[in-house]
């Protein structure tokens, strides 16, 4: 009976209930039914929401979501898109361009698509809009770019499968980055493609040598961060918690008293908002670890992969048909539980293959953080048509062709192992 929670759970999914209250609910109840299992279990799997959030590894995240709101309540992140239009903003569909090239520099500060959606969305949409660009295209590029967020690090997600899976931070950190560019560089091409059939604005005049100078110095301090970040994880100086504590401090610095657009008066606000998201994710982190626990006492690990490896034991086939079920995954469940469940399922069975272990958590992390932006389910869709005001049905049509290439590097990432893996090996944090 207990084979059932995963239906069990989709049906809670599907008639409305939070995701939270589902990972603990379709466990819980099969767990009560089934007369193998006594109340003792019933008590455990509640008992591991606590245990499931207590974890110094962990820290890092409410960390680096309070480092990525003191940058953006402290002006940092209108900087990086002077800077973005200073760079890119005299090409055609320049405002689309300084969207993307915001986001690739605004995932180095916070790690969150959400953040960036919001952030930059509140910004450049209507920017956009009083250029020409409908909302929804506006809207579309702005939750189609902010999925590189969670792949150029710092990175949430990659915390969680860390954590999990237990791998290296360092190592997924480093090999999410030229995925990360990757997905961006895509989504100019496309954006490049639709500006010339569709005779998209240009935002303004090409910026001299000496004003793109002045841009890149008010930027420096910001972009700075990431630096500071991945130097001391690869410099052995501090463990990843302890970098995502010193970005918290260096962005409490630089903001008080190198560039004074912070106030005392905000830290009030900025701690509320940052503890809140916190806790939202803390608490999907807590249940689906207490829902993996189900996992492993349904054994359903083990029939999977009987299952998976009965269709074929060619490793490429099987990350295709691995990657569809990400992406249907990625639809209707939210990146961190999607790896607490499936991570411990999936991974053994593509390392007994032959899959390096860090390739296969990008494969997946990039796979379920284009999820966020994937019609009907997908989180950032939601936040953009907040931001924008447009309707989610538009913007999950606009957002389409982004997707499309967003789906073209998954395979690439998939099937050309170097993208991921190049950098981890010559730094020695990959075999």
């Amino acid at each position: 009976m207990l084979v059932w929670f995963l239906p069990l759970f989709l049906v809670f999914l599907m008639i409305g209930l939070p995701v939270f209250f589902g990972l603990l609910a379709a466990p819980g109840l099969l767990l009560w039914l089934d007369p193998e299992f006594s109340t003792k279990d019933i008590t455990l799997l509640y008992r591991n929401v606590y245990n499931g959030m207590d974890s110094f590894p962990l820290m890092a995240i409410p960390f680096f979501m309070l480092a990525g709101e003191l940058m953006n309540r402290g002006g940092i992140t209108m900087r990086l898109v002077e800077f973005s239009q200073a760079m890119m903003g005299h090409f055609r569909g320049g405002l689309a361009h300084v969207n993307i090239l915001s986001s690739m520099l605004f995932a180095g500060l916070s790690g969150s698509a959400v953040a960036d959606t919001s952030a930059l969305g509140s910004m450049l949409i209507p920017a956009m809009e009083k250029q020409g660009y409908t909302r929804k295209f506006a809207a579309a590029i702005t939750a189609a770019s902010s999925v590189i967020g969670p792949i150029i690090p710092p990175s949430g997600i990659m915390i969680i499968y860390a954590y999990v899976m237990g791998e290296s931070v360092a190592a997924l950190f480093l090999a999410g980055i030229v995925p990360g560019i990757l997905v961006g560089l895509g989504l100019m091409l496309m954006v490049k493609l639709q500006a010339d059939k569709y005779d998209f604005p240009v935002a303004t005049k090409k910026h001299s040598w000496g004003e793109r100078g002045q841009a890149s110095l008010k930027a420096f301090f910001p972009l700075l961060t990431p630096v500071i970040i991945l130097g001391g994880i690869l410099a052995g100086v501090f463990t990843p918690t302890e970098a995502a504590a010193v970005a918290v401090a260096y962005a409490l610095f630089i903001g008080l008293f190198v560039m004074r657009t912070l106030k005392l008066s905000d830290l009030p606000g900025v701690l509320g908002r940052s503890g809140l998201t916190s806790s939202v994710v803390l608490l999907l982190v807590g249940a689906a670890m207490a829902f993996k626990t189900v996992v492993s006492l349904s054994h359903a690990p083990e029939a999977m992969a009987e299952f998976v490896l009965s269709l074929t034991s060619n490793p490429l086939i099987l990350l295709l048909l691995i990657n569809l079920l990400l992406f249907v995954v990625g639809m209707f469940l939210d990146a961190g539980p999607a790896i607490i469940i499936l991570g411990p399922i999936l991974g053994p069975i593509f390392v007994e293959l032959g899959v390096d272990p860090i390739h296969f958590a990008i494969i997946m992390s990039v796979n379920l953080t284009v999820g966020l932006a994937t019609p009907p389910m997908g989180l950032v869709l939601f936040v953009a048509s907040s931001v924008s005001g447009e309707r989610v049905e538009a913007i999950s049509k606009a957002i389409l062709p982004f997707l499309a290439v967003e789906v073209v590097v998954i395979f690439l990432i998939t099937y050309f192992e170097p993208i991921s893996m190049t950098i981890p090996r010559l730094t020695g944090f990959a075999n």
